[in-house]
């Protein structure tokens, strides 16, 4: 049985941190794998064409050595394909840009204040875009 997640009216501020959250897009969008296989590179576009979306993949961490079990498609976007120096441009939008932002960071949660000083936008306008009440590409709070 599968643990829904309790929903917080805790009002995020600007130190809460975020990330994307892959469930909640998965049970909220049907065509999450496709936006996401637009955004790889032309060369992984092609090798995923045929991808099965349970697919997994053993995946060494290089840190720790730890053998962890992931989600192919989802590891070579992040790892390769978000990597690219054109992937993440000052002309993205503001949405579009946090959520590759976290792709390219291999989705370690941030905050507004952080996410302001990465990307040059205004943290109140962070805060404000992913604090709102509707959900922009699984950009959440994260649970504690």
């Amino acid at each position: 049985m599968s643990e829904k997640k309790a929903f917080s009216f805790i009002k995020p501020d600007l130190d809460t941190p975020f990330h994307i959250d892959f469930a909640w897009w998965q049970q909220n969008d049907r065509d999450w794998r496709v936006y996401l296989r637009s955004l790889m590179c032309a060369e992984h576009q092609e090798v995923f064409t045929n991808w099965q979306d349970d697919e997994m993949l053993d995946w060494v961490d290089p840190e720790t050595a730890e053998v962890k079990v992931v989600d192919g498609f989802q590891h070579t976007l992040m790892m390769h394909c978000a990597l690219a120096p054109d992937f993440l441009t000052a002309k993205t939008s503001l949405v579009e840009s946090v959520f590759r932002l976290f792709l390219i960071n291999g989705n370690q949660p941030k905050s507004a204040r952080e996410l302001s000083e990465e990307l040059g936008r205004p943290e109140m306008t962070i805060l404000k875009t992913l604090a709102g009440l509707r959900v922009y590409r699984g950009l959440r709070p994260c649970s504690t």
